[in-house]
This record gives C-alpha cells, sequence and structure tokens, in this order.
C-alpha cells in the first residue's frame, strides 16, 4: 500500500528529481473536520486516507486487528482507528484532540485536522479550524441539523473559513434515501443564509461503504455531483489572495551569528518583497530598505507570502521580536484598545478587568477586557446580554492592551480571507499560562478611558469674549470636486478681513499630519472625521471660528461631530454639486483614477455620500459661482451671531 499513482511511478523510475519536484510543487489544502459528537468525521477521514492508498500493510495489518479488539464496526474496518490515536478516544469511540494527517493524491497534498464534536472540547475544534481553508461539516443522516453543527458552522465563519462542504454521513444507516439527504439540506440552506455563510456544497456519503468518498457508488445514483475526493481536489486555495496584500512579517527572532550580521526572521504573512524594496518598522515608525533576502539555500530575489526568511537590511535600526517589518507606503495600525469576537475556551468564566496575555502574532501583551457588550445564541442567533462568557461561549467585548500592538481587521473588508497574522489572538491565563480564549480584532476604538478631563481656570467663554466673537464651527460637506475647499478658503479671506480669528482644517492637509495613518475604507473614513471633529470642537473651546472642508460622507459621523459642539455652534454647509459636474472639474484626476478601479472605496463611484437632509446652509454650485456662494454664507453667519 501507500504506492504512488501510476504516472508517478513512471517518473519516479526515468526521473526522480523531477517527480520530488512536482511534488513540491503541488498545492496544499489544509481542511478541518467539525460536526456533533458520533457524526463519523474519524471513520470518514480514515476512509479518504484507505481510499487514497496512504496506508502501508503493516499499519493496514495493525488496524484490522484492532478493529476486532476496540472497533466500533463489528467484523468491518473501523477505519476511525486510524486517527482515534489516544487510548481514551479508542475506548470510548469519540475525538478528544485534534489529530492532524497529512495525504497526497495525483493533483494536490492535504493536512486534515480532524476536530472533536463534543461541546466539552469545542476548544480544540477552535485550533484546528484557526489554519484552514476549508471545513468539511458532517451530519448524521439519522439526526439532521444539531445544536453542535451550528455552533460548528458559527464558528467556522468566525475564523474567516469561506469554503464548507456539508459531508451528510451514514447514508446507509436510511437506506441511502434521497429525501433525507434534501431535508437537510433544506434546513441548512435557512441557517446558512441567517449567518452569512454563501460558499457551501452538500455531498452524502458513507463513511463504512466508501460510496461518494472517492467514487460514486451505485447506492446512491440520484447524486449527480463530485465525490469528495474530487471537491477537495479542484476546490480553489486562496493562497494568491495573501502574496495580493501588502507586504507583512512579523518578526520572530533577531538573528545576530557574529558582529558582521544582523538580521530579522520571520514568515511573510501577505505581499511580496526584494532588495532594495523601502520598509517601515511598526510600532516605532522608523523606514530603510531591504538589503539582503536571506535562506538556508542562499539568498532570494523575492519572497512572498509563506515564505520564512531573514531579512537583512540597509540601517542599523531598532527591531525586535514583536516588531512587524511591513510596506512603507501601506502600513498597519497600532493601537492600544480595540472591539474584539472572542470565544471563550477555559473551564472558569471570564473575568472582567483581569489582565490576560494577549498574543498577536508575535506580540506578546498584557491584556484586560471589558464586560462583553453581547453573547452570540448559536440556536437563534439572537445577541443575549451577558456579564461574563462562559466555557464555549462567543461573545463581543472591548479589550485594552497596556501598549500599542500593531494589527489588521481580521475581516478582509472586500470578502477576502482572513488576516489571521495580525487579526487572530489568543488569550492566555497569566498563572496557569493555559489558553482561555481565542479572539479576532474587529477595529481600534481610540480612546482611553484612564485619560480624564483637567479643570482649567480660564474658560470656552473668556476665550470667546477676548476674541469678540461667537465660536462655530463651519461644516462644509459635499463630494470630492465640489468646491468645498475654494469656497471655505473665500470665508476665511471675507472673515478674516471682518477681523474674526478663524482657522480652516482642509481634508487633505489633514491627512498630511494628523490623519496620515488612515487610509479610505468606511472605518477610516469615520475615525478621520471623529479626529477632526475633536480638533474642531478644541478650537472653538479656544474661541475660534473653526471651518472644515471635508467630503464626510456619512450623515451619523457629521451627527457624531454637531453633539460634540455647543448647542448652535455647529453649521453645516452642504455644497451641492452633481456627480456628473464634479467628475468634469476633477483637476486631481481622482474621478478618472476610481473609474479605472485604481482607487477604491471612492465616494460617489463605488462608496456612498449621504446628502445633508437638513442643513443650516445649503449651496448649490451650479447657481452661485464660488465668490457669490461665500458672499451667501458670510452673510448668513453674520445673521447667526446677531440672533445668538
Amino acid at each position: 500500500m501507500a504506492l504512488p499513482h501510476a504516472d508517478e511511478r513512471d517518473l519516479i523510475a526515468t526521473d526522480i528529481s523531477a517527480y520530488l519536484a512536482k511534488q513540491t510543487s503541488k498545492e496544499l489544502l489544509r481542511f478541518i473536520t467539525c460536526g456533533s459528537v458520533d457524526d463519523g468525521k474519524s471513520t470518514l477521514i480514515g476512509r479518504l486516507l484507505y481510499e487514497t492508498r496512504q496506508i502501508f500493510d503493516d499499519q493496514m495489518a495493525a488496524l484490522e486487528a484492532d478493529s476486532k479488539r476496540v472497533g466500533t464496526q463489528g467484523s468491518n474496518i473501523d477505519f476511525a482507528l486510524l486517527v482515534d490515536g489516544l487510548t481514551a478516544e479508542r475506548e470510548q469511540g469519540i475525538t478528544i484532540d485534534v489529530a492532524y494527517r497529512f495525504f497526497a493524491t495525483a493533483k494536490r497534498k492535504f493536512i486534515v485536522a480532524d476536530t472533536p464534536g463534543h461541546e466539552q472540547y469545542t476548544r480544540n475544534m477552535v485550533t484546528g479550524a484557526s489554519t484552514a481553508d476549508l471545513a468539511l461539516l458532517l451530519v448524521d443522516a439519522r439526526k439532521g441539523i444539531l445544536e453542535q453543527t451550528r455552533r460548528h458552522s458559527i464558528l467556522c465563519n468566525l475564523v474567516g473559513i469561506r469554503r464548507m462542504v456539508l459531508a451528510v454521513t451514514k447514508m446507509d444507516l436510511v437506506d441511502f434515501d434521497i429525501r433525507v439527504f434534501d431535508s437537510i439540506i433544506s434546513d441548512y440552506r435557512i441557517f446558512a443564509d441567517e449567518v452569512g455563510i454563501t460558499d457551501w456544497v452538500a455531498i452524502p456519503v458513507s463513511g463504512l461503504t466508501g460510496d461518494n468518498v472517492a467514487s460514486h457508488g451505485e447506492a446512491m445514483a440520484w447524486y449527480e455531483g463530485p465525490s469528495l475526493l474530487d471537491h477537495l481536489e479542484s476546490v480553489p486555495i486562496d493562497s494568491a489572495a495573501a502574496e495580493a496584500r501588502p507586504f507583512r512579517l512579523p518578526v520572530q527572532w533577531v538573528s545576530r551569528p557574529d558582529q558582521h550580521f544582523r538580521g530579522f526572521a520571520g514568515q511573510v504573512s501577505g505581499g511580496a518583497i526584494a532588495p532594495g524594496d523601502e520598509v517601515r518598522i511598526l510600532p516605532s515608525g522608523r523606514t530603510t530598505r531591504v538589503a539582503r533576502i536571506v535562506t538556508m539555500d542562499g539568498d532570494l530575489d523575492r519572497a512572498v507570502a509563506g515564505r520564512s526568511v531573514t531579512l537583512a537590511l540597509t540601517d542599523e535600526v531598532d527591531c525586535s521580536r514583536g516588531d512587524v517589518i511591513a510596506a512603507a507606503k501601506d502600513p498597519p495600525h497600532a493601537a492600544d484598545q480595540f472591539e474584539a469576537t472572542i470565544v471563550w475556551m477555559a473551564d472558569e468564566p471570564m473575568t472582567a478587568g483581569r489582565g490576560y496575555w494577549l498574543k498577536l502574532g508575535t506580540q506578546t501583551v498584557t491584556a484586560t477586557v471589558a464586560q462583553p457588550k453581547h453573547q452570540l445564541n448559536v440556536n437563534s442567533l439572537e445577541e443575549l446580554a451577558a456579564k461574563t462568557l462562559e466555557l464555549n461561549a462567543i461573545g463581543v467585548a472591548e479589550l485594552t492592551t497596556d501598549r500599542p500592538i500593531v494589527f489588521e481587521p481580521y475581516r478582509d473588508a472586500h470578502g477576502g480571507p482572513p488576516n489571521r497574522a495580525l487579526g487572530g489572538f489568543i488569550l492566555i491565563d497569566k498563572h496557569s499560562n493555559a489558553t482561555v480564549a481565542a479572539g479576532m480584532l474587529h477595529f481600534a476604538l481610540r480612546r482611553a478611558e484612564n485619560v480624564h478631563w483637567q479643570a482649567l481656570d480660564v474658560s470656552r467663554e473668556t476665550h470667546a469674549k477676548l476674541k469678540g466673537q461667537k465660536p462655530a464651527v463651519l461644516w462644509f460637506t459635499g463630494l470630492s470636486g465640489a468646491g468645498k475647499s475654494t469656497i471655505a478658503n473665500l470665508v476665511e479671506k471675507k472673515l478674516a478681513a471682518m477681523g474674526r480669528h478663524t482657522f480652516l482644517l482642509d481634508g487633505d492637509n489633514v491627512r498630511h499630519g494628523l490623519n496620515k495613518d488612515l487610509g479610505f475604507t468606511e472605518t477610516d473614513r469615520i475615525e478621520n472625521i471623529r479626529r477632526v471633529g475633536e480638533v474642531a470642537k478644541l478650537m472653538a473651546d479656544a474661541g475660534l471660528i473653526v471651518l472644515t472642508a471635508f467630503i464626510s460622507p456619512f450623515r451619523a459621523e457629521r451627527q457624531m461631530v454637531r453633539r460634540m459642539m455647543a448647542e448652535g455652534e455647529f453649521i453645516e454647509i452642504y455644497v451641492d454639486t452633481p456627480l456628473a459636474e464634479a467628475e468634469k472639474r476633477d483637476v486631481k484626476g481622482l474621478y478618472a483614477k476610481a473609474r479605472a478601479g485604481e482607487l477604491p472605496n471612492f465616494t460617489g463611484i463605488d462608496s456612498p455620500y449621504e446628502a445633508p437632509e437638513d442643513p443650516e446652509l445649503w449651496i448649490d454650485t451650479t447657481e452661485l459661482s464660488a465668490e457669490a456662494a461665500a458672499e451667501k454664507i458670510v452673510t448668513a453667519i453674520l445673521e447667526f451671531e446677531r440672533r445668538s
């Protein structure tokens, strides 16, 4: 047994080097088996190993002997014993720990994680899912969709497994009835739609008889889809997606073999790198360039995601384990407060406020978890109030670290594979060193709960009185190219000529400094406006008339800024320009780039703009020139002052 396929045997005989190269170049698919207890996971994996000729003669002999002694299939071979390795597993006929097995076919290599079905061992299932590309979710044809089926589906979806196979097992025990299969598919489709699982296929199988495992059987001639092995050999793998991302290398250790060499070792988690590329060291922010890419087999001209390398840099920079080397022009963020989904895996409930070790990639910091915002009911999918998280509970909570960590959201904003290297973490109990939870970061909160307002003797009213004016925030909003900055600049000149104390915050200028770390995703746009709002509030507190010129596309964020200001001090000015007219102006060429797909998340093209519903001032630029618009706004501002 365990012989290569016929074509591979011929290649071994003629060119062993070519055979080895072929094995090395095969794609690798990692998948897990999961589902409720006694759904036949181990049996199915054992049958896969048998059908793909992965069992040696001595293993087969031992399997036959063990099947007679502790097997559960009577006189038949118990294939589950191939992967149930622990004594307790064989005695009880259940899976307790995660069992990893490697096998290969002529088309692809596989690593399968056989995970336990008991609720008590859900933590082990999460461990197996954390590195998987596909989930093989087993359902006993006699029992249908169970609570653990739902829990495992939700967990697989949470950890970013995008492709699932619903394997309806033990079809031989329901006489291979198509009605049973169709009923289970119908039930699961309703559930999958509710939780957002879209990429899944259903395959009826029998691990005991081998029907539809590696080939079709006569017993289920009504099934016309692929066998399980055919599907595993052909399902797409997202290996190219990680390479398309910006470059990231979490530093695992500093290599210093002698005084002449200093390198930074780790695995490339995203993108690609080549000598001469500019990189940024985070969280310090220092930039440098790559001098060499060093491996045991010699220097490389290029390293891509998944490759473990040592980078030698051109400058002597401060870089150590836990730091991240990233693309200089597209670095990740660093923060110390987050919202995250947490899967609690310890018998002892979570204690809000207690310090745990948080391990994210190669970074280890102290983290405290706040009381959960809610806990997910895996049966009803309701978000329930919770003061803590018990064993196997799934909840959303805020956590704070003792220092900033480099991170990226676990979920890809564009529906790509998850960012496990910089978005997935574990929590470790400081006393027992046991892993108590796994988590997925959503976004940074960017606030500090231990910072308190300091009482000041000079009030905002005093600042305004000294300047002889009423503070205000003139919030210009509209599409890119609408003329916000032009009009705001004219308004400021007119107010300054009248002796008013003003300051203009322009969108582009702010992104050169205060907000240079933010991109243009929806999350970053929201944070951009929040920061500007805070700055505008401080300036208004100083008695200034603040003018802001930002697209600020979302009503909720403009309303958020309004709530920061004193009553009557926020004046929303809608600079209304039709999209077609804004595109004609396009002096920066941004719309052209957005239409060409070079600027994702561009407002008006592939990101929405929510026009104000009741602004204080509405400026129609198709009827008013910039000068006339500025004059109208200044007149209105003076009227606001007189009325106040």
